[in-house]
């Protein structure tokens, strides 16, 4: 029997992916298979087209794969209802994106207790939720401040904090450092690396730059639907734990 110790947080085996549009149809993932452990960093790389922001969206529940087997924390996903996913999806993922995706006209604060409406939490704890998120990725300065007040960087730090708010067990991060100039999308990246290394949440991290990708422990690198490779990172960059300053 297997030891729960040595079970994948996500399984995924010879997942496939169509989209059909009238009598056309493209295949976005063909037969994908790997293993992700509890506690693990891992870059999804790849060009453009190659399947890996689909494959991001079925591993975050945000879409359905057309073929093969999803196994999240070693239960099968595929029977679940949407409304279920969903639930899964807000206690145990956070996501991170390019565009930071935050409310315009709405503080900092308020941005990052968007999740709570959905979880379990007390309306009571939600301040001290937020704050705490809020402290952890160095911008409690900036709580009062609207999106439109703050610099590239500082959005995606709101935007990181949003996704910790609800203490999750995985974070999903789709090219977060795409809209940024290299010192912010450095900061970005410490940030990612310190909540695996300190904390010891599993990152996903969706790349097209491979210096961005070696800060994960491993880089799984697709093209045209398939995984063309998995290795683990030999020259890793490590973080400098600025991000506080």
């Amino acid at each position: 029997m297997t030891s729960e110790k040595n079970m994948g947080l996500i399984e995924v085996t010879n997942i496939g992916k169509v989209f059909k549009d009238e009598d056309v149809e493209t295949h976005a993932l063909r037969d994908v298979s790997f293993v992700i452990e509890k506690g693990e960093f891992v870059a999804i790389m790849g060009p453009s087209g190659s399947g890996k922001s689909t494959l991001l969206q079925i591993l975050g529940f945000l879409d359905r794969q057309s073929s093969g087997v999803y196994k999240f924390n070693n239960k099968t996903m595929d029977q679940l209802t949407d409304d279920e996913l969903a639930k899964i999806r807000n206690k145990k993922m956070g996501f991170v994106f390019q565009s930071f995706n935050l409310l315009p006209r709405t503080s900092v604060l308020e941005n990052v207790k968007l999740p709570l409406l959905y979880s379990d939490f007390k309306e009571s704890e939600w301040n001290k939720l937020a704050m705490d998120a809020i402290e952890s990725v160095g911008l409690g300065h900036r709580k009062d401040h609207e999106p439109s007040q703050l610099s590239g960087g500082e959005k995606q730090r709101a935007a990181i904090a949003r996704a910790l708010v609800n203490d999750p067990e995985i974070i999903f991060a789709d090219e977060p450092t795409g809209n940024l100039d290299t010192k912010s999308g450095q900061v970005i990246m410490e940030i990612l690396q310190d909540l695996n290394e300190k904390e010891k949440r599993t990152v996903i991290l969706i790349t097209h730059e491979t210096y961005t990708a070696e800060h994960a422990q491993r880089i799984l690198f697709m093209r045209d639907g398939n995984v063309e490779s998995d290795k683990q990172v030999q020259n890793r960059h490590f973080a400098k734990k600025e991000f506080h300053k």
